[in-house]
């Protein structure tokens, strides 16, 4: 694994969306904190025409806009660091005043790239012609990297022409979050779960990523996506890997990702009849009206914004418990969630004084709040002359509570600062990528041979009625 730290960064679509409201505040984050290395530099390289300080202008712009106030100071600082180069990804000369630009790294160079998947071939073979692809060069790859495993094979192939595996990181920016890195502390530095971490404890798993918000300006690139590739796919299967992996020999890049990657190729293949999609209608999100999806779009899609899914792993540690996997647009409140159900008592001491138990539940929320809830029972105080009470009640951690003192991270911080650093275990694999694909695949062609098409569901509400049915026909009752 290549361990040098790179004292030039070059950021691709460094005028885009993304650069704006999570690279650049991050980058500027990092620099406030001395946390980047007091000489690195940052190119920004777009198809905007624009010149050094256009880009800082834009920059300062993006940064009063995005960056949370008590995290302003050193603007002017980081500013000094950026420069900016144009570049169209077809123009192999243009590749060349690129790497003028970029200049010679005394450490190396790493490179985010984040571009449309038609230019990746382009803008890879345009890097190692220029001479921006060589030993002491890593490359961050944001997605879409790909629409299924064939194209997805594509690109890696295409990357890895001119980048060895140990030099490409594949973001996951949910890896970056906070609580998605303590869930591996929870279950490996307490020793009260990993013991019960198995079917013989856990009755079933559920993870919940919800959003309110409808297409905004993705309309292009989702509709030719959809729930299951934008938001399964990647996030979702990343949160089940790291769930359900076995505890891996150390925490590092490769060890961590060996174990992910076994979850992943246990997968078992799904029913059409165990997944639900949905599409949403107009309807009513915190008080306000909002349209459909057919009206946001300007025409009718089969595109679907809503999917449930349960899902099986089948290895010794899981058989028979099911995941259910949830995600959609237009739900009442964002939030992203993963909840572990244990299995009740095998026999209550308290039956014959009235008193019912319910089962433990873990709750582990990742968004909008960061916080681990743990439902234990209690007795009631009393004197229990009525009967024996018996109440569910929360353990509670909030982690901006129980850490005071550290500042709540953009994910991409942490994840910026370690292909700067060259960390890669909270990166994806190519074949973990692989094995997601392979099981996303075989849900759209199980889709396309049945003809399912998505239910419609009211916006605000949280999906279709089928969705409930799913999990209710096996007793479970989704958290909401």
């Amino acid at each position: 694994m290549t361990q040098f730290t790179s004292d030039r960064l070059l950021l691709f679509g460094a005028t885009g969306d993304l650069s704006r409201r999570m690279l650049l505040p991050s980058l500027c984050a990092l620099d406030a904190e001395g946390l980047l290395g007091s000489h690195i530099e940052i190119i920004g390289t777009a198809r905007s025409d624009m010149d050094d300080l256009g880009f800082r202008n834009f920059a300062r712009e993006a940064l009063e806009q995005f960056l949370p106030a008590n995290r302003r100071g050193g603007i002017a600082q980081f500013l000094n660091r950026l420069s900016y180069q144009s570049l169209d990804a077809n123009d192999m000369d243009g590749f060349h005043a690129l790497a003028e630009k970029v200049g010679t790294p005394e450490n190396g160079l790493s490179i985010f790239l984040s571009t449309a998947p038609s230019l990746f071939e382009a803008t890879i073979h345009g890097l190692e012609k220029s001479g921006l692809a060589g030993p002491n060069v890593r490359i961050g790859l944001e997605k879409p990297l790909g629409i299924d495993l064939a194209s997805s094979k594509v690109i890696n192939d295409a990357v890895h022409h001119a980048f060895p595996e140990d030099r490409i990181y594949r973001i996951d920016h949910y890896l970056g979050k906070e609580t998605v890195q303590n869930l591996l502390a929870l279950r490996f530095a307490n020793l009260m779960f990993e013991p019960l971490w198995n079917a013989a404890h856990i009755d079933h798993v559920q993870i919940t990523v919800s959003e309110t918000v409808g297409l905004e300006s993705r309309v292009g690139y989702y509709d030719d996506s959809g729930a299951l590739r934008d938001m399964v796919q990647n996030h979702m299967l990343q949160l089940l890997a790291l769930v359900a992996m076995e505890p891996p020999v150390s925490y590092d890049a490769t060890n961590v990702r060996d174990e992910k990657v076994k979850v992943l190729r246990s997968l078992r293949k799904v029913d059409v009849a165990e997944t639900v999609t949905g599409q949403y209608r107009a309807g009513a999100i915190g008080g306000q009206a909002v349209p459909g999806y057919d009206d946001e779009l300007g025409k009718e899609s089969d595109t679907e914004t809503f999917v449930a899914i349960k899902a099986h792993i089948d290895n010794w540690r899981w058989q028979g418990v099911p995941f259910y996997l949830r995600t959609g647009k237009r739900m009442p409140k964002r939030t992203t969630e993963i909840v572990v159900q244990f299995k009740d008592v095998p026999h209550s001491i308290f039956t014959g004084r009235g008193a019912r138990t319910v089962p433990n539940r873990l709750v582990i929320g990742l968004q909008p709040e960061e916080n681990i809830t743990l439902s234990l029972m209690a007795k009631v105080p009393g004197l229990d002359r009525n009967g024996y009470g018996l109440r569910s009640v929360p353990l509670a951690i909030t982690t901006p509570d129980a850490f005071a003192g550290p500042q709540r991270r953009i994910a991409y911080e942490r994840l910026l600062l370690d292909l700067i650093e060259g960390d890669q275990t909270l990166f994806v694999r190519r074949d973990e990528v692989e094995a997601q694909w392979e099981w996303i695949d075989a849900i759209r062609a199980g889709w396309e041979e049945q003809q399912q098409t998505p239910k419609t569901y009211t916006s605000g509400s949280w999906g279709p009625s089928a969705a409930i049915a799913l999990a209710e026909r096996n007793g479970v009752t989704w958290h909401e």
